[in-house]
């Protein structure tokens, strides 16, 4: 089993970082190869909707969204964190998800999803469902946990102080790690689920 986390934080050491790594500790004592990459301090600009990736399997800008990719692509689940920018994950995370998401054309059916958030107050669910829904739109299952998924904290480090926000991680680390051992199980007993051509239908015609 392996999973890729994604700490959205331009803070390396923040509370969304504190979150991803309670999570990272589960893993790696369950066995689970586990990789956690910080992209938050990174220039990463958005989707321009050029379709060249429809050509060449890649994103036309040519940063770290290739890099994580083909880890994206060999892992079974994947961990999104994020800290909550006017009730939304900051830009930098979702400019990268969606070039992510949009660019890769491999089969994400029944890779397990994870979505974290981290906030001072207010804004934790609105940004728990807004990165719930990249997992939604490729057929990847969402892991839940013991509540909606978030950490509270304002100044770096604060997050320590929430038990139940990293309780809420150990739960969901746990959770995930079943899941996609299940999925593991069924793939190689019933394989994937028949899928129907894509249906495509704009709402103007």
């Amino acid at each position: 089993m392996k999973v890729l986390m994604l700490n959205g934080s331009p803070r390396p050491n923040g509370n969304t970082a504190i979150a991803l790594n309670e999570m990272k500790d589960i893993f790696v004592a369950d066995g689970i190869e586990t990789e956690l990459i910080q992209v938050g301090q990174l220039d990463v600009r958005g989707c321009i909707s050029c379709f060249s990736c429809r050509k060449t399997g890649k994103c036309v800008f040519d940063d770290i969204v290739n890099e994580i990719a083909p880890k994206f692509e060999a892992a079974d689940g994947l961990v999104v964190g994020a800290p909550v920018y006017f009730a939304s994950a900051n830009g930098t995370l979702v400019n990268l998800l969606q070039r992510l998401f949009f660019s890769t054309s491999f089969d994400k059916t029944m890779k397990v999803g994870a979505a974290v958030a981290a906030a001072r107050r207010g804004g934790l669910t609105a940004t728990y469902d807004e990165l719930n829904k990249f997992f939604g739109i490729t057929g990847m299952p969402i892991a839940s946990g013991q509540y909606w998924n978030g950490i509270y904290g304002s100044a770096p480090g604060q997050a320590m102080e929430d038990p139940e926000g990293l309780q809420m991680m150990r739960t969901l680390a746990r959770n995930m790690a079943f899941l996609m051992r299940s999925i593991a199980l069924g793939k190689e007993q019933y394989g994937l689920p028949q899928r129907e051509a894509a249906v495509s239908t704009n709402f103007v015609r």
